[in-house]
């Protein structure tokens, strides 16, 4: 029986009920999830902001790229040049080339003729040495040649010899003397230092050498046959000569010369055919790049040249003439003319121009270079953006050529 006390009105009860309730494993819920403090993102957001910064500074830049000053004059001016040194020295080169083509034989002909060939005389010794004419040269096999004219072989050193370019002549008659390349020594230097100082070497075979009775070829035909082997060897012994300029020299248009010895006859390996072999020898005076240009840029009226550093950008426009014919071995000193257009460049410095920005300012460093000749033009980057300032010391500076420098 249950009582009044027992009955609790609805209004009363609202107030009475707890203000939680248990869940039904007897654990209280929420009635909103707890926030936590993002610790996490705060850190994640840090460390990208330090990475950033230091890939700014670890790819930091400080660079200049410079387009050299170019120079392109008209010139009809005179100069000197000499082999053993000096403002303008040059260097005379060679090459050989042979051809050979079957022609008919007509019968044979009687003859006694001497070898001959291009060697090359070395000098290791610190002074020149002159050599005079009838000098004589031995192969290993002990077989002399000789010299018709003194020369005068550059001095050197053992590591770059001093070198001449002379033609050799056959002691004695005969085909034995048509040897391959080879070495020689001076016989007459026999016992003294100069013996391994003083020698040479031959590039291509010696030629010309015969005794007896020889096949011979009709007149027309021979001459209609030299003719198209002169032709055939002419740019071969162009290509050749090109090989043999050294980094750094130039050759100029007019200061090449080739020479062709008769032609040899020896039999064919088939019946009734001669061999006919034509040897060409090419020659030509070079000069250093940079002393030639030089040269020129101080003889160009109109240009304000201090005697910086210049090269020469091509030599197709240029012509030489020589004032006395092409020089040989034994010339000490060449003259000559040049005409046509120069085009020239001036040689940047990287350390000159890094230096001269050094600690400047972007806009004090743009002001130093136009102080500059040989540069034409100048990109100047520094990195991250907000450094206006180039580094004290010129090793942290890069300097580097335009892409299209010309």
């Amino acid at each position: 029986m249950r009582t009044l006390d027992d009955i609790i009105p609805p209004s009363r009860r609202r107030e009475t009920e707890p203000l939680s309730k248990s869940s039904p494993s007897g654990k209280e819920s929420s009635s909103s999830p707890s926030s936590k403090f993002p610790f996490i993102t705060i850190i994640a957001i840090v460390i990208v902001i330090a990475a950033s910064i230091g890939a700014l500074f670890y790819f930091s830049t400080s660079k200049i790229e410079v387009t050299p000053s170019t120079v392109s004059a008209a010139i009809q001016n005179s100069f000197t040049a000499t082999q053993n040194g000096g403002g303008l020295p040059f260097e005379i080169i060679t090459a050989q080339k042979i051809a050979s083509q079957s022609v008919k034989s007509s019968g044979t002909k009687t003859v006694n003729s001497s070898a001959s060939g291009m060697i090359t005389v070395y000098n290791t010794q610190a002074k020149a040495q002159k050599l005079i004419a009838n000098t004589r040269f031995a192969t290993t096999a002990g077989l002399i040649f000789r010299i018709r004219s003194a020369v005068t072989v550059p001095a050197g050193t053992s590591s770059k010899p001093g070198s001449i370019v002379t033609k050799v002549y056959a002691d004695q008659v005969g085909s034995s003397y048509n040897v391959a390349p080879t070495a020689f020594t001076i016989p007459g230097f026999a016992g003294t230092p100069l013996v391994n100082q003083v020698y040479a070497r031959s590039n291509t075979a010696m030629t010309g050498g015969a005794s007896g009775s020889v096949p011979v070829v009709e007149t027309t035909l021979e001459a209609q046959t030299r003719n198209a082997l002169v032709a055939a060897l002419a740019p071969d012994l162009l290509a050749s000569l090109k090989t043999q300029i050294p980094p750094g020299y130039v050759l100029i248009p007019g200061t090449a010369t080739s020479t062709y010895d008769e032609p040899v006859l020896t039999p064919s390996s088939t019946t009734g055919m001669i061999d006919m072999k034509e040897q060409g020898t090419i020659t030509a005076v070079i000069f250093p790049n940079a002393a030639l240009a030089k040269a020129i840029a101080a003889s160009v009226t109109g240009i304000s040249y201090q005697g910086e550093p210049m090269t020469l950008l091509s030599t197709d426009n240029l012509l030489l003439s020589a004032t006395n014919g092409l020089p040989d071995s034994s010339s000490s000193a060449f003259s000559f003319s040049l005409s046509g257009t120069a085009s020239l460049a001036y040689v940047v410095d990287p350390a000159r121009i890094a230096a001269a920005v050094a600690g400047k300012t972007r806009e004090a460093a743009e002001v130093a270079l136009t102080n500059y000749p040989e540069v034409k033009r100048a990109i100047l980057i520094l990195r991250p953006l907000w450094r206006q300032t180039f580094p004290q010391d010129p090793a942290s500076i890069s300097v580097v050529m335009a892409t299209k420098t010309y």
